[in-house]
């Protein structure tokens, strides 16, 4: 079974890629490894939640916004080599706004995490940050970089 065909069996479509918001590209190989930009919870070019986490949004909405960063982040793989062309999956970089007091940015990178092992079963283990900010982009609560071994 693909990779992609893996997604559709578990409920997940793979979005178009995101256009970025500035002078980067969304994902770029080197070698057998391609490495994402860091994308964020955009769902038609629409951020589905804003803010800082533990304040203005949910732990749980956060969660569910990693795994539309995660999604996000395979569309630009896909777009650039293929989804199916993925061996493992190598690190994923977690970034949460965070409210002054929340340190469960661990939990909410679970959204991410989850989706990948979900996803690629025991290539979709990787190393992973999870990384609590101030403030992201278009205050998004959430942004997520992956990177993967292609063949």
């Amino acid at each position: 079974m693909s990779w992609k065909s893996r997604l559709v069996e578990l409920g997940y479509a793979l979005p178009e890629p995101v256009t970025p918001l500035a002078a980067y590209v969304p994902a770029v190989r080197a070698g057998n490894l391609v490495y994402t930009s860091g994308q964020l919870p955009l769902v038609g070019g629409v951020l589905e939640c804003k803010g800082k986490v533990g304040s203005d949004v949910h732990p749980d909405d956060a969660q569910a916004a990693a795994r539309v960063c995660t999604l996000n982040a395979l569309a630009a793989i896909d777009n650039l080599v293929g989804i199916d062309s993925i061996r493992r999956v190598v690190k994923v970089v977690g970034f949460v706004a965070s409210a002054p007091d929340f340190t469960g940015q661990p939990a909410v990178i679970n959204g991410a995490s989850t989706l990948l092992t979900e996803v690629f079963g025991p290539a979709g283990v990787h190393a992973r940050s999870a990384v609590g900010v101030a403030t992201l982009p278009v205050d998004a609560p959430v942004e997520v970089e992956v990177i993967v071994e292609v063949e």
